[in-house]
């Protein structure tokens, strides 16, 4: 499937009409950004963001790393346990957090296509269950050995059963465990995303 067909099918005839300036790729990220409804203030403000920022460039996918350009496209996939709502996090050696799997879009790639292939690198989970649709969305400056750049993160949800076996990429963690939601709210923020919580709440609505 070309970039231009799978536009045609996330986008819509439609959306690609009135996105006919735009990159494909990029038209696709846009038309994904413009279907998701802010679950809060702050998000709104970064979903007007998001948007105005994809129609002036279409530099938006990491060319060369670690950030180039200094602002790109990532897709989060957290694995969620639907019998109680536990969370699989990752202990992330670059961020020092703790961090649902997932990476930078690779250029021309659909957002929902990355969530999927990161969590079978990273924990050799069959990703084909995430939803297509992201679920939040966040601007954030990133902390750690590669900060200073601007990640652009889209969250989706993989519903997993925790007793799945995981096949970890040790080389990027230094550890995975599941969450129980008490353990989420009562741990110290700032061992996560900084937008964790409020993914929490997005998500409990």
């Amino acid at each position: 499937m070309t970039v231009y067909t799978l536009a045609a099918e996330r986008a819509g005839w439609t959306g690609l009409w009135e996105h006919a300036r735009m990159r494909a790729s990029v038209a696709v990220v846009h038309s994904v950004v413009g279907r998701l409804e802010p679950g809060d203030a702050l998000e709104g403000e970064h979903r007007r963001l998001v948007l105005d920022w994809l129609g002036g460039t279409d530099d938006v996918f990491r060319r060369v790393k670690p950030a180039t350009p200094d602002r790109h496209l990532v897709s989060y996939v957290v694995p969620v346990d639907p019998r109680d709502g536990a969370i699989l996090l990752v202990d992330h050696v670059n961020a020092g957090l703790w961090l649902p799997p997932g990476g930078h879009v690779e250029p021309d790639e659909d957002p929902w296509l990355t969530a999927v292939r990161e969590v079978g690198e990273e924990l050799g989970l069959d990703g084909t269950g995430v939803p297509e649709e992201p679920v939040f969305l966040t601007v954030t400056r990133t902390v750690g050995i590669d900060s200073g750049h601007t990640d652009v993160s889209l969250w989706y949800v993989l519903p997993c059963d925790r007793a799945q076996k995981l096949a970890v990429d040790e080389g990027e963690f230094r550890g995975v465990r599941w969450w129980a939601r008490d353990e989420l709210v009562a741990a110290d923020p700032d061992r996560f995303d900084p937008h964790f919580r409020r993914f929490l709440r997005r998500i409990s609505d």
